[in-house]
């Protein structure tokens, strides 16, 4: 078959998948009386209910000087609630069948609750988180305990050589920036009480909030838990805008380390959540290194030369603009051979961008495994609350795999070029000689 007859065929294949493809769910969305954004998922087909809300209450949120409160705030929600201490909590919880789940990331801090859809189940377990989200108790012992017990593992991560390599590399890049503070033993040690009781009452606000409900609900029944969870939360303010992150003026930072192997991490604020080139982005970097094995950095540095055990790039959005990253782990001996190639690798990509194959590659495996991300209510969860946290549009999932298809190696060249700047790098390499 001629070559160009073949990649006619390919390319009518991959638009036969994109056209074909299952739309991304039916997304409702609505404002509680309180001023919480809510989603809603309508899904019959098990009698579950996930119910998951995100507040601005992330680690970008915590005011200077109190770096740690926002984890420790998040890890006491559950822990106390008027009536109720932590061991009743989750003996109802068992109960009723319910689970708790949750976390803080560098913008949000999530809570999130599972629960079978059944009324006599669903109402209490509603009425729990309600009191969760809006009455935690932070009882004396449990602060004290939970402070004791990050402090410790603060303490044990930061012997770790890619522990110490992530957190200067997020100083680095963020070194005027609310990203780049961190939490330390220090700065959590000295947190009290009053901390996280103040942290609570100025972030786990409505107008802070992003609630998504998935699962055996009608709309009407949907409003009305979106009320019931928010009612009573203050209304607080919405988030003020951070000025954005200067670029940095690039440069390597070496930290010595006993470790065996040497951990490199190269990058500088790049994207920001919802724009334009994201896409361009996401197909260019599963070529660059996100593709795992077929990557080029995967092929260059680990497969022909085997410099490295593993090497990867990466995107992360963010509210503010989110950092790109190489990451790599090697021998000590090899740190500088497989930084030198590494930066040689980026900078042909930079300059040439994917092969047309390359591209085709990329688009199939991310259009083809697109609907695995949507293939459970979990998944769903995830992805509406990312949508409704960071006020992306309603159709962002329906047009995934078509913004995908489009991106040509043009639109790659020049998104990267507009985002990684090779002037701006930072490389921190933490034990290598």
């Amino acid at each position: 078959m001629p070559m160009n007859l073949f990649k006619l065929l390919i390319w009518s294949c991959l638009t036969l998948l994109v056209t074909g493809a299952h739309a991304g769910p039916k997304i409702e969305r609505w404002q509680t009386s309180s001023g919480a954004r809510v989603l809603f998922v309508e899904n019959h087909a098990l009698p579950i209910l996930d119910v998951q809300i995100d507040f601005a209450a992330g680690a970008v949120n915590e005011p200077t000087g109190k770096s740690g409160v926002a984890g420790l705030t998040r890890g006491l929600l559950d822990l106390g609630v008027p009536g109720m201490d932590e061991t009743q909590i989750a003996s109802r919880l068992a109960d009723l069948g319910a689970r708790l789940s949750g976390g803080v990331e560098t913008d949000r801090a999530s809570v999130a609750l599972r629960t079978l859809s059944m009324p006599d189940k669903r109402a209490p377990a509603l009425d729990l988180l309600r009191a969760i989200l809006g009455a935690p108790r932070f009882p004396q012992g449990a602060f004290d305990r939970e402070k004791a017990r990050t402090v410790a593992a603060l303490k044990e991560s930061l012997t770790r050589p890619d522990t110490i390599a992530s957190k200067a590399f997020w100083e680095a890049i963020y070194p005027a920036h609310p990203y780049g503070r961190q939490a330390s033993p220090e700065s959590v040690a000295a947190l009290e009480r009053a901390d996280v009781v103040a942290f609570h009452a100025a972030n786990y606000t409505a107008q802070r909030a992003s609630v998504v409900i998935v699962g055996d609900l009608t709309r009407a029944q949907a409003e009305t838990v979106a009320e019931d969870l928010t009612g009573e939360l203050p209304a607080g303010t919405p988030v003020a805008d951070i000025v954005a992150a200067a670029l940095p003026a690039g440069g390597e930072q070496r930290i010595p380390h006993p470790a065996a192997q040497a951990h490199l991490v190269m990058g500088l604020p790049a994207l920001r959540r919802g724009d334009a080139d994201f896409f361009p982005l996401l197909v260019g970097n599963y070529t660059l290194g996100g593709g795992g094995f077929v990557s080029r950095l995967m092929k260059e540095v680990r497969d022909k030369r085997g410099l490295a055990y593993s090497v990867s790039s990466y995107f992360l959005p963010l509210a503010y603009v989110g950092p790109f990253q190489i990451g790599m782990q090697t021998k000590k001996a090899q740190a500088n051979d497989a930084l030198k190639l590494t930066r040689e690798v980026l900078s042909v990509f930079l300059e040439q961008g994917p092969s047309d194959a390359e591209l085709l590659a990329a688009k199939q495996n991310l259009i083809g495994s697109f609907p695995l991300r949507l293939d459970s209510n979990r998944k769903i969860v995830d992805n509406v609350a990312l949508i409704g946290f960071y006020k992306l549009p309603l159709d962002y999932l329906d047009n995934y795999q078509a913004n995908i298809e489009k991106v040509t190696v043009a639109d790659i060249k020049t998104a990267f070029a507009r985002h990684v700047r090779p002037e701006n790098l930072v490389t921190v390499v933490v034990a290598g000689e």
